[in-house]
């Protein structure tokens, strides 16, 4: 079993990822949901975060340091840069203050100063709001966003055509990286007859209002 469904069992044991009737932000009323900040334990964080190593390991991907957007990017940011200098590829990180600090070291980045190739750890896109801001604060230290890694892609139209996913990367020319996809989802419950029942809910909603 590779990592992405191994992702998926995992995010089911934790109840990250559950399925029935759930209504998102946009109106829908989506066969699945997935919070990722119920992996709130140590075990469970420890493990997610070799999965965002692996990921990004297997991404091939030149990378200098790792930045985690407030809030939920924070534990993201700073677990992965452990687990992967544990893989044998240590790499400087830093996050990001909501507001400003005048005093003390000031600023609104914290860790590492943001230089050369710098890859953004999040849980998933909606907006893509934390990116664009993340985005934006590393153009301003004169480093380079080379790519975003999230836990799960739902590979679901925005507001437009495009997912948020795939907004970003039109807008930014950076890939988005993902521990699993809608994809992986499906073929996931594919392979698990005990799922019979959400895999023809999930497969409904991806040709309903799913992306390329």
């Amino acid at each position: 079993m590779d990592f992405r469904q191994e992702f998926i069992g995992f995010a089911l044991e934790q109840n990250v990822l559950r399925f029935g009737e759930f209504k998102t932000k946009a109106g829908r009323l989506s066969p699945y949901f997935f919070n990722a900040g119920l992996f709130n334990d140590g075990v469970a964080l420890d493990r997610l975060s070799q999965f965002y190593a692996s990921a990004i390991l297997a991404s091939g991907m030149a990378i200098d340091m790792l930045f985690g957007p407030a809030y939920k990017g924070i534990p993201l940011v700073a677990v992965s840069a452990l687990a992967l200098a544990r893989a044998g590829l240590n790499l400087p990180f830093a996050f990001n203050r909501k507001e400003a600090k005048d005093h003390g070291e000031g600023g609104s980045v914290i860790g590492a100063p943001l230089r050369g190739r710098v890859l953004i750890i999040d849980d998933v896109i909606s907006a893509g709001t934390s990116v664009r801001e993340s985005v934006e604060l590393i153009l301003a230290a004169g480093a380079t966003p080379c790519g975003v890694v999230i836990a799960l892609d739902r590979m679901e139209q925005g507001s437009g055509k495009l997912s948020a996913v795939q907004e970003v990367e039109r807008d930014y020319g950076i890939p988005v990286l993902a521990i699993a996809t809608l994809d992986d989802l499906l073929a996931f419950l594919h392979e698990r007859p005990d799922f019979k029942e959400y895999q023809a809910a999930v497969t409904r909603y991806r040709q309903e209002y799913g992306v390329a």
